[in-house]
């Protein structure tokens, strides 16, 4: 993970996520400026998620992913100019620039841009360890409109009747695209999993102290039972879904900022450690760009 040679804990997971955002920032600069093609979901105002979930995997564990992947990936691998380089279709990418900004197969990390189509996979990986009789579990990230689709709840159903080390993290951000998740969503979240027997952690906030233990009872349950589990992590995106569509009402998405996860844990900090963080991370994240841009 990004940054484990020095600092404090504190200064660690600020680093981490720093690094998320930043990288993101300018990856949304490039395709605004037309150095990149296609498209991109960017997760600015959820990196305290993906964080406070990797800090609580061993190597051996599998983490799959979705459109929304960029913050999963770097938390797990730290690999910012593999990323870069993928999404910008070159050869030395993830992917041999093949897979694009959602389609990335790592050692370890799988994502996939279909709605809950990783899942299944999630769930065979996690039926394999068993087999193999291995500690490892299987991690899947889904956002709160993957629970429409059916391949959820079918592998929700044999996670549980086989007892698979599976840890389901739901990051609900309140929104399906622009359609509101009360639109979208009868019953409840926790509900969902609990119809199949499937425990649930939950929690609302953008602050990593406060994810960071759900996540690790959440891991420590399927790893130590050997049972699938979820965890729900109510957040919010603070960007637009894709490059530029966003269709909430702005004063929703202002108020939100005061919850913004690198503020809340930024103050955790001493001003001038932050700030040498922010610099930092910015400095060595420009560097592969530059280097990428004139290749």
């Amino acid at each position: 993970p990004i940054g484990l040679e020095v600092g404090t804990r504190d200064e660690l997971l600020y680093r981490q996520m720093r690094y998320i955002r930043r990288f993101e920032e300018r990856l949304l600069e490039l395709f605004e400026t037309g150095a990149l093609n296609g498209t991109t979901h960017a997760c600015i105002g959820q990196e305290a998620d993906c964080v406070a979930v990797m800090e609580q995997l061993e190597q051996d564990d599998h983490v799959f992913s979705n459109h929304r992947c960029h913050g999963h990936y770097l938390a797990r691998t730290g690999d910012g100019p593999g990323l870069l380089a993928e999404i910008m279709g070159r050869p030395e990418g993830v992917c041999a620039g093949i897979g694009g900004s959602q389609h990335l197969a790592a050692p370890g990390f799988k994502s996939n841009g279909i709605q809950g189509g990783i899942v299944p996979a999630a769930a065979g990986i996690a039926l394999a360890y068993e087999l193999m009789g291995s500690e490892a579990i299987s991690v899947v990230f889904i956002g709160d409109g993957t629970l429409g689709e059916g391949l959820v709840y079918e592998s929700l159903n044999l996670a549980s009747l086989w007892q698979l080390p599976l840890l389901i993290v739901l990051e609900d951000n309140g929104w399906s695209q622009s359609t509101p998740s009360h639109l979208n969503l009868a019953g409840s979240m926790r509900g969902r999993f609990e119809a199949f027997g499937v425990a649930v952690e939950e929690v609302d906030s953008t602050d990593i102290l406060e994810i960071s233990p759900a996540a690790q009872r959440a891991v420590s349950r399927v790893r130590e039972q050997r049972v699938p589990c979820a965890l729900i992590i109510h957040t919010y995106r603070l960007c637009h879904h894709s490059k530029n569509d966003d269709n909430r009402p702005p004063e929703e998405v202002v108020a939100r900022w005061t919850l913004d996860p690198l503020v809340l844990h930024g103050q955790r900090l001493l001003p001038d450690v932050s700030a040498r963080i922010d610099g930092e991370v910015a400095a060595e994240i420009e560097e592969f760009v530059a280097e990428l841009l004139v290749q």
